[in-house]
């Protein structure tokens, strides 16, 4: 009984951590580019863009194609680099837990 008392405790424990966690990436940003910097986008923890910036020398009719290629580039660079931080997150957070392969965490 003693064992499942703390097993319980632990969860509620985890929970508290895990909410906290997400409340920390929910306020995350992230900044992704393309095209060596010609365009930036700026998106969140929760992958809302927050902002993009496009440079002036991108603007030309027949250039549109690539304008947007760099654009969706920039913002999965950006993406990338939330998800590497939460996974990060995340894995400090269950260190030492028998989690299996592949699970991912918050649910």
């Amino acid at each position: 009984m003693k064992d499942l008392l703390g097993l319980m405790g632990k969860a509620k424990e985890m929970q508290a951590k895990f909410q906290a966690m997400q409340e920390e990436i929910a306020t995350l940003e992230a900044t992704g580019q393309s095209g060596g910097g010609l365009v930036n986008v700026t998106i969140s923890g929760k992958f809302e863009m927050k902002s993009l910036k496009i440079d002036p020398s991108l603007f030309k009719e027949d250039d549109v194609e690539i304008l947007e290629d760099l654009i969706l580039a920039a913002h999965n660079d950006a993406k990338v680099k939330v998800e590497t931080v939460m996974q990060e997150k995340t894995k400090a957070l269950t260190a030492g837990l028998p989690i299996p392969p592949g699970m991912k965490l918050p649910f």
